[in-house]
């Protein structure tokens, strides 16, 4: 039995993570400072004998046994991001010096959830990881793009340095149950909006593109990625490379909700991607893993989750 820490262990991938975890026999120490994590995700494991739950902010040191480590610790919405950019970028650089620094006391394993978004608004398209991006430092995006390349950064100079095992992964958009109902992402905004008879706010004109992935897909895959050999560190793209613009994403949650709203325009945010999609070669290579739930099903099973709690 492994013991495993989970940081951000109570948010939407985090609990998740859990669930998996738990499923296979690992003892898990799950860490949430509930600024966008929520009890309610992981309620359903109190009381199993291997689950522990801690109320503990990253940005300060912890000091635990365990024998891997999962650092999924920072909001990851820019609803969440920008209402404290300063805090965003402590949870993301302080957060990866004091659990890199945790690794190294216990010579523990250690995978990092980097983003997409350190690729900024992309130049080339699809991303491959060798792509270096094209990131503005000092937009209201920045709290959250810069903070994660740092991340990656110490990471990849914790294992330089002090040969530490690293493991990266860079997740695209993510949707599935748990999500926050007002965490401002596009998948979660569509349905609650479509759900209410509200109607649908696209920014821009609708055409810009995303990749959707299922987020047992993404679980599997970062399962996968830290059960790697200890030479192969990534950064490793996870997501589902079928692209499509917030057009036909919005059309397709009004057919599966039945619903009658209306789709309305509004202005898009600075710095926000034109294009999004991932390279996924290295992944299908190095983890056998490619996503596996279509959109429209991944999309059914988010939806009867949103029907439970959001207020129609």
């Amino acid at each position: 039995m492994r013991r495993v820490l989970v940081t951000g262990g109570a948010g939407f991938l985090g609990s998740h993570l859990c669930d998996r975890l738990i499923e296979r026999g690992d003892d898990v120490l799950c860490v949430d400072n509930f600024y966008t994590g929520s009890k309610r995700n992981v309620a359903h494991l109190f009381g199993h004998p291997h689950f522990e739950l801690m109320r503990h902010d990253v940005t300060f040191p912890l000091y635990v046994e365990v024998d891997r480590i999962f650092n999924l610790a920072c909001p990851a919405s820019p609803i969440h991001y920008q209402r404290d950019p300063v805090q965003t970028t402590k949870t993301s650089v302080h957060g990866a010096i004091n659990m890199l620094g945790l690794a190294k006391r216990i010579r523990a394993r250690i995978l990092q959830a980097s983003t997409s978004e350190v690729y900024g608004d992309p130049e080339v398209h699809p991303q491959p990881e060798d792509y270096s991006g094209r990131v503005n430092p000092i937009g209201i995006r920045s709290c959250y793009d810069e903070g994660k390349r740092c991340a990656e950064t110490l990471f990849f100079d914790y294992h330089r340095q002090l040969s530490l095992e690293i493991k990266v992964v860079r997740i695209f958009n993510t949707y599935g149950p748990r999500m926050h109902p007002n965490d401002g992402r596009v998948v979660s905004n569509f349905i609650v909006q479509a759900l209410r008879g509200q109607d649908i706010s696209i920014y821009g004109d609708g055409l810009q593109t995303r990749s959707f992935c299922y987020v047992d897909d993404l679980i599997d895959a970062m399962l996968r990625m830290m059960d790697t050999p200890g030479d192969f560190t990534g950064p490793v793209n996870i997501g589902n490379p079928g692209e499509f613009t917030m057009l036909e994403l919005a059309e397709m949650v009004i057919g599966l909700t039945d619903s009658r709203s209306k789709i309305i325009f509004r202005p898009l945010p600075p710095d926000d991607p034109r294009q999004r999609k991932p390279d996924i070669t290295l992944a299908k290579e190095k983890l056998d893993w490619e996503p596996m739930v279509s959109l429209v099903d991944g999309l059914k099973q988010t939806i009867d989750y949103f029907r439970k709690v959001v207020d129609q």
